[in-house]
C-alpha cells in the first residue's frame, strides 16, 4: 500500500524562504532609502533654480534684489513639498542668499543655499549633496 502524499510546506521550507526575504530586504531596503533622499533633494534644486531665475528677472527691474519671495513671486513651498524656501538676511543690489531647508530628516544635507553668483555657500549642503 501505498503512503499518501502530503501537500503543502514543511517548518523548514518555509523557514528557508523567510530567511531569504530577509537577507535581500536587508540589501535592498538602503538602496531605497537613498534614491527616496536623492528623489526629494532633486525638489530642493528646482525650487532654488526657480528663485534664482526669479532674483535675477526681479534685479533686471529694480534697483536691488527682491527681500520677500512674494515680491519675486516663488512660493516658500518647494514644488514637491519636501523643503521650504526661503530668502535669508536682507538681500542688496548686488548680493542675495536663499535656502531650501528640508521638512524630513536628511542628516546629510539637510539645508541647500545658493547665493546671487549661484554657489553653494559654506555652512550649508556641500558640493556633494547637490552632485547626488
Amino acid at each position: 500500500m501505498k503512503k499518501p502524499h502530503n501537500k503543502g510546506f514543511t517548518l523548514i521550507e518555509l523557514m528557508v524562504v523567510i530567511a531569504i526575504i530577509g537577507i535581500l530586504a536587508a540589501i535592498v531596503y538602503p538602496s531605497y532609502v537613498e534614491y527616496v533622499l536623492r528623489a526629494r533633494r532633486s525638489d530642493a534644486k528646482t525650487a532654488l533654480l526657480s528663485a534664482q531665475l526669479a532674483q535675477e528677472k526681479f534685479r533686471a527691474n529694480n534697483s536691488a534684489y527682491g527681500a520677500t519671495l512674494a515680491a519675486i513671486g516663488i512660493s516658500s513651498a518647494s514644488p514637491e513639498g519636501y523643503y521650504i524656501i526661503a530668502i535669508s538676511g536682507t538681500p542688496t543690489a548686488s548680493s542675495y542668499l536663499i535656502t531650501a531647508d528640508s521638512n524630513f530628516t536628511d542628516s546629510d544635507c539637510d539645508v541647500f543655499a545658493v547665493n546671487q553668483a549661484g554657489k553653494v555657500t559654506s555652512g550649508y549642503a556641500g558640493a556633494s549633496c547637490w552632485a547626488k
